[in-house]
């Protein structure tokens, strides 16, 4: 190997089990972050072999190099320019000819070419056979690999060929046989090309020959500057269709599936007939044109009771630990220090602690949110989710395609915007934006955790899935109507989609995705969250009327609080018209985590305001024993709310009642969780609470994901969504309060 370590691509369609082999490859050597100046997630890896290191990166999925999307435009130019010392073409050996195209662009561009056959498995289930000598003959002489990602098979040999690649300089790949007269203008562009150096430099000329005579649109922008070899292309173009009377882009796409049928007839035996597989089995029911919506609502809604019910007892546990020893740690240290009593006790305690504390105490939440998600994203239930909405977005005028950004949301709206360029129709990718903040993120879910359990206990999770669903519903009613006025003109787009089969979810895998999705979170917490929690402190501490001073005023009559009252009576219909709801949802515009961190400062500062009782803290044994005995006691609890998850669903059915574990003896009568939960009943009614819940549902969007639809869609449809958004959550939260007081409901 050369002295500068051997970079090695990953390339292939979604769905075909590249990222796992990924991981098989690197292991815990990964790197995570954004391709430069671009949104995409890059991931990059290390792998040692001989005792050097090979960098391994993983391109974005794509079903081709055409630069239709910024995936297909992010792996095109990996290749082109970084070069890579081999591309591995990760194909579905189950989908073998469907996967090839890719890799016959792949081989247009000159590159070494490892061919892994993964999910070989699956593929000789389903009675297929692939000789791997023919194949590899047929793509002169690259590599060919059967692998099986999720159990390791073939990993060494994948490594094997990697070190193969490196030691034996560059392999000549395969290349394509295109018909006479499309061969004989790309050797005319390749000598018009190979007489200017600084493109040789860049570009393979064969390649840019057959993109110029594509008339791809990307490459044409890049060559603006050689006005004089776009107008070859476009007359070799002309030729080509004047002789052949078909266009040259379409021949040069039937030479490819030509070449891979050549390829696919020789080295694949299929069986005489076809073998159904568990898969196919599942997909008779999971899938069905009826039951497939319905089992998708009953596994959300298990989803949720999950994130809800079996997370709530960790919760429990983590804000007890923030609210005790930890807040009285950080004052008798303090008090050592000479600093008790003081403004930057005030800061710390109340500031961070209150603050900060008051949304770390959802990582449990999260965690079990992300966790349950990658189950089914790991099991291949999630494309089915796309598949089974297909028919209701239908009605909306997108496709079942348009569903995964949705989906996306569920975790955070700002991947959600930037996965919307996924889909081909400018239309479609602005109408789905447009719909996309609706879907209930990650970010809201602590809001909806807080409000349940203060008010309807072991019902929480019916309140979350009511949020989901209504979120949903709202995006649906909104796109319909999009559809009749913006968008009625606007042509039905075709539906294709891949279902990759199902597994078992790899336990390393869903993990990997749970820590990387939490981790993030934790870390807005430590800059966005920290950075507003400080900011709300001190408007707080500031005096704006009455004789208070600073750091010794009350909250109402602080910066903070005297803003909040000027903008309360706008949610006086809504029945949360006071100012300490409002100054929460005002620093929700940051980002929707703050709310319980603002509403953890406001209301439990204004409780403890009003408890001036000197009691003795406890001793530091007293809290270290706390800390065990009350994380024994939410482990037990938590497995008792994983058992109680059966009972809860069965019980949906009106007349029946099983009765729940009760493990404890608690009798199904939860303590006070927490200060905030204490305190809630206080300022809302169970109505205004239900009303404020809908309202965070659906308001404008935290300022980054405003950031992702300006940067994607423009200012102006910024500003509608703005407008939107605050219009639809206000108008249903006032339908929510008023018609429930109607109703008797409560005020």
């Amino acid at each position: 190997m050369a002295a500068q370590s051997l970079k090695i691509a990953l390339a292939g369609n979604p769905n075909v089990g590249k990222s796992t082999l990924f991981n098989a490859l690197t292991g815990s050597r990964q790197h995570v972050g954004n391709w430069p100046g671009k949104t995409v997630e890059k991931k990059e890896g290390r792998l040692r072999l001989d005792g050097e290191d090979v960098v391994i990166v993983d391109l974005p999925g794509t079903y081709s190099l055409t630069a239709y999307s910024i995936e297909e435009i992010i792996s095109r130019d990996f290749i082109i320019n970084e070069r890579p010392g081999a591309v591995i073409a990760v194909v579905d050996a189950a989908n073998l000819e469907r996967n090839l195209y890719l890799v016959t662009q792949i081989l247009e561009l000159e590159t070494p070419v490892i061919l892994a056959l993964n999910m070989s498995d699956i593929a000789r289930n389903r009675g297929l056979h692939i000789d791997a000598q023919k194949l590899s003959r047929g793509l002169n002489g690259a590599p060919v690999i059967e692998t099986v990602g999720s159990s390791g098979i073939g990993v060494d040999a994948l490594k094997a060929a990697i070190r193969q690649t490196a030691a034996s300089g560059e392999q000549r790949p395969a290349r394509i046989p295109y018909s006479t007269a499309v061969e004989t203008e790309i050797t005319q562009l390749e000598s018009a090309i190979r007489a200017l150096p600084t493109l040789t430099e860049q570009y393979r000329p064969h390649w840019l020959a057959i993109k110029l005579l594509e008339a791809d649109e990307d490459v044409l922008k890049r060559l603006e500057a050689y006005p004089a070899l776009i107008e070859a292309g476009a007359a070799g173009a002309a030729r080509i269709e004047a002789a052949t009377g078909e266009d040259a882009e379409t021949l040069i796409t039937d030479a490819r599936y030509g070449f891979i049928g050549g390829l696919v007839s020789d080295a694949l035996t299929r069986p005489r007939e076809a073998v159904e597989t568990t898969s196919d089995k599942l997909d008779r029911i999971l899938t069905h044109r009826l039951w497939g919506v319905p089992i998708f609502l009953l596994l959300m809604w298990v989803v949720f009771q999950i994130t809800a019910n079996v997370s709530a007892p960790l919760l429990d546990w983590v804000d007890g630990v923030i609210a005790g020893p930890l807040t009285h740690w950080t004052s008798g240290l303090l008090g050592a220090l000479g600093l008790g009593g003081t403004w930057i006790e005030a800061l710390l305690v109340d500031g961070v602690i209150a603050g900060v504390g008051g949304v770390l105490v959802f990582v449990p939440v999260l965690m079990a949110l992300y966790l349950v998600i990658g189950v089914l994203e790991d099991s291949g239930y999630m494309a089915r989710a796309a598949f089974v909405m297909d028919r209701v977005m239908r009605i909306i005028g997108l496709h079942g395609k348009s569903f995964l950004p949705m989906l996306v949301g569920f975790g955070c709206n700002v991947p959600a915007v930037y996965a919307t360029r996924t889909l081909e129709n400018e239309s479609d990718r602005k109408l789905t934006g447009f719909l996309v903040t609706f879907m209930s993120c990650g970010a809201r879910l602590p809001v909806y955790v807080v409000i349940g359990a203060a008010f309807f206990g072991a019902q929480a999770g019916n309140l979350i899935f009511a949020m989901y669903l209504l979120g949903i519903a709202v995006a649906l009613g909104t796109g319909w109507a999009l559809k009749k006025t913006v968008y009625r003109n606007k042509p039905p787009q075709p539906f294709v989609m891949e279902l990759p089969p199902y597994r078992l979810p790899r336990l390393q895998t869903v993990w990997r995705q749970t820590w990387e999705r939490t981790s993030g979170f934790v870390r807005k917490a430590g800059t966005i969250i920290l950075a507003t929690s400080i900011l709300i402190w001190l408007l707080m501490a500031l005096p704006a009327s009455g004789d208070g001073s600073f750091n010794d005023v009350p909250p109402g009559d602080s910066v903070f609080g005297t803003v909040s009252q000027i903008a309360a009576p706008v949610f006086a219909p809504t029945g949360f018209g006071n100012w300490q709801a409002t100054g929460s949802l005002i620093t929700g515009l940051v980002a929707k985590e703050v709310v319980v961190g603002t509403m953890s400062q406001i209301f439990v500062g204004e409780a403890a305001a009003g408890e001036e009782e000197a009691s003795t803290p406890p001793s530091f044994i007293d809290d270290v024993a706390f800390i065990g005995t009350s994380f024994a006691e939410a482990a037990v609890l938590t497995v008792q709310e994983i058992v109680n998850i059966v009972p809860r669903t069965v019980n949906i059915i009106p007349g029946i009642h099983m009765a729940e574990a009760d493990f404890l003896g608690a009798g199904g009568e939860a303590d006070d969780t927490s200060a905030l939960e204490s305190a809630l009943p206080q300022v809302f009614t169970p109505l205004a609470a239900v009303a404020f819940t809908v309202f965070v549902l659906l308001y404008t969007p935290c300022m980054v994901t405003v950031a992702a639809m300006r940067h994607e869609f423009g200012t102006r449809y910024m500003l509608y969504q703005i407008a939107y958004t605050f219009a639809v959550a206000w108008l249903a939260a006032v339908i929510v309060y008023q018609g429930g007081s109607l109703l008797g409901l409560g005020g």
